[in-house]
């Protein structure tokens, strides 16, 4: 079955083994009429406690913000922390968010433990902060830099701090909006003066959710093909805040210098370990149960196999044998073609399958862009087992085991 529909889409078999980026056919990013976003279902993304993340390094992600900015390829970055995990565990909109980017990267050392836990292949580190400094200093092909947010006359002084020192950023304007709603700061003209400047880059400093929020309501609105929240950025551009030394960065305990410029952020420290402690215990041992004896034991099983049925209403995928996100192509070619068929949407997972988190990964993207566009998506796990991994990772569309006569 699945050398027919290779055969049939005439792609061929991937044979790598190692999770590392892989080409994929451009077929699998889809962009829909009336969908703020694309969704790209050939993205090296996994999922670690609910959130989607992307596993590559700084350099990748510098090279794919590069691309987009210089092809004018909307690319919407998210830069999921700890508190960024724990506000998503109740905050529906906010997850929704993380979902929606085209690059969400690991900032924290926190996510890099917990993914390597969990047989995730996030090696490292990706910050905001990071990303941006890196875009600083590669002078190759500059890009121009809007900064929208922060205390008032931060982002303009900020815009003009990054033109001190020529380097691959430049400043085009900057402008700090003050307080009010996420709708408060939607005013017409703001998006004109950004859509005006030219940049290749806005850096949006709102606060986490007030600026995912708000990115999510403009996004379609600004002509900017790179968009991020990136929070404390603009206070070190700016001279505010300086960053902490690169070895407190490598050693995971950054939010110790944070504290010590920004006292006021030690609750907010406080709260989020308790809770990621919390996390730990009700969601984390279990995962790691499923994923490192659960599912390997099940690899022993049958290959992995994926068939089609494409109705005149629906669209069902239906997945058997075991997978792996890594030499997953006839199972991403499925989802992509379910997610472009405009049908309702089932996928159906049979007893004893074996999946890893990219592959939920995956089916996070394939549910959140049917349910942008209003299209009934189900999910049906083969088994128990393959339910409660879903539920452990938030999958929203379950259905009820298949069952199969003995």
């Amino acid at each position: 079955m699945v050398n027919d529909f290779l055969e049939a889409t005439e792609v061929p078999l991937l044979e790598a083994r190692e999770p590392v980026p892989v080409p994929v056919p451009a077929s699998l990013r889809l962009t829909k009429p009336g969908t703020p976003h694309a969704v790209d279902f050939g993205r090296n993304i996994h999922c670690v406690l609910g959130l989607t993340f992307d596993a590559l390094s700084l350099d990748e992600a510098v090279a794919q913000v590069h691309h987009a900015a210089h092809t004018g390829t909307p690319c919407f970055v998210s830069t999921p922390n700890v508190n960024f995990l724990i506000a998503a565990q109740t905050d529906a909109p906010f997850r929704a968010s993380v979902l929606h980017s085209d690059l969400s990267v690991a900032d924290g050392m926190p996510i890099v433990w917990i993914a390597r836990l969990l047989g995730v292949p996030i090696r490292e580190r990706v910050a905001g902060a990071d990303l941006f400094d890196r875009l600083r200093v590669d002078a190759r092909q500059p890009l121009g830099v809007y900064f929208f947010g922060g205390p008032d006359g931060v982002a303009e002084s900020a815009s003009r701090q990054l033109n001190v020192t020529p380097g691959g950023l430049r400043g085009v304007g900057g402008e700090s909006p003050g307080a009010g709603t996420v709708t408060d700061l939607c005013k017409p003209e703001s998006l004109a003066r950004i859509n005006a400047s030219g940049a290749q880059l806005l850096a949006v400093a709102l606060g986490a959710k007030k600026g995912q929020a708000w990115i999510e309501l403009n996004r379609a609105s600004l002509s900017v093909p790179v968009i991020s929240h990136l929070g404390a950025v603009v206070n070190f551009v700016e001279g505010r805040l300086a960053r902490a030394p690169v070895w407190a960065r490598r050693l995971g305990i950054e939010w110790c210098w944070r504290i010590l410029g920004e006292r006021s952020l030690w609750r907010r420290y406080w709260n989020d370990g308790r809770s990621l402690a919390a996390l730990a215990f009700t969601r984390l041992v279990s995962t790691l149960w499923l994923m490192r004896v659960v599912m390997p034991l099940r690899r022993f099983g049958s290959p992995g196999d994926v068939s089609i049925s494409d109705a005149a209403t629906h669209f069902k995928v239906t997945v058997k044998g075991a997978w792996r996100s890594d030499a997953a192509l006839p199972l991403r070619l499925a989802l992509s073609r379910a997610a472009d068929s405009d049908k309702a949407v089932e996928v159906i997972f049979e007893p004893e399958a074996s999946i890893d988190l990219g592959v939920v990964g995956l089916l996070l993207l394939l549910e959140e862009f049917c349910s942008q566009r209003a299209i009934q998506v189900t999910i049906v796990p083969g088994d128990a087992t393959m339910r409660r991994l879903f539920e452990l990772c938030d999958l929203r569309s379950l259905a009820q085991p298949v069952l199969v006569a003995r």
